[in-house]
């Protein structure tokens, strides 16, 4: 299996990346998968798809004005 984990800015593993063809492998041999994929299947809606993409454009647009999030929260603890 072919998998990818993914870190924090700490080097912690937050996560798992498994590739779609293997996630399908999975679903078929494991039907609780399946059952799990359907019932945590939450749709965005229109609105909520319109704010990610107008944040991803401004991302696209200024990549270099990011900020990670334990630096943000870390920020906002300073001026609470």
């Amino acid at each position: 299996m072919n998998l990818k984990f993914i870190h924090d800015n700490k080097g912690n593993k937050t996560g798992v990346f498994i590739p779609i063809e293997e996630w399908q492998t999975l679903k078929t041999k494991y039907s609780d998968l399946q059952n799990e994929e359907v019932e945590n299947n939450i749709e965005l809606t229109s609105w909520q798809k319109e704010i990610l993409d107008e944040r991803l454009d401004d991302y696209y647009k200024n990549p270099s004005d990011v900020v990670d999030f334990d630096t943000t929260i870390a920020s906002i603890r300073k001026k609470i």
